[in-house]
């Protein structure tokens, strides 16, 4: 997937582009333009990242309150990224 653009796939297809680019910016024979571009994807896809966990983390939280019969919290659906 080219730099910049956004991942339309879920956190699993995030997080393995962000390994992917981690592993590229450890090898470190990347040009200086090359490795800011990467890193600025990667700071992306981590951001996108904590966003799915956060979201999952809520949604896990409403259904322990659901189950101990605290009204839930409405869950808004975020796939529109």
């Amino acid at each position: 997937m080219p730099e910049g653009t956004t991942t339309s796939g879920g956190f699993e297809e995030a997080l393995s582009e962000l390994e992917e680019i981690v592993k590229k910016l450890e090898a470190g024979d990347l040009k200086l333009e090359q490795t800011l571009q990467l890193f600025e994807r990667g700071i992306q896809l981590r951001d996108r990242c904590q966003k799915d966990l956060s979201n999952a983390e809520t949604r896990i939280e409403t259904l322990v309150r659901r189950g101990s019969g605290v009204q839930p919290i409405p869950f808004e659906d975020n796939d529109n990224r």
